[in-house]
């Protein structure tokens, strides 16, 4: 239950820059799609170590 209640928080916190700037978030998203396959990877990584970090330092 706490797996769901997380990915729905995902999905709020997604939602936040397409509802306050979609302008701004169009802008980045098309610069985001000019990234070469490596750079999207760098990135995706980056967030997982990331969130992984995070995570782990919550549960001290």
């Amino acid at each position: 239950m706490e797996i769901l209640a997380a990915l729905c928080l995902v999905l709020v916190i997604e939602g936040l820059m397409p509802f306050l700037a979609p302008k701004a978030w169009r802008e980045t998203m098309l610069k985001a799609a000019k990234f070469s396959d490596g750079q999207l990877r760098t990135v995706g990584l980056a967030a997982i170590v990331l969130g992984l970090l995070s995570y782990w330092l919550m549960g001290l």
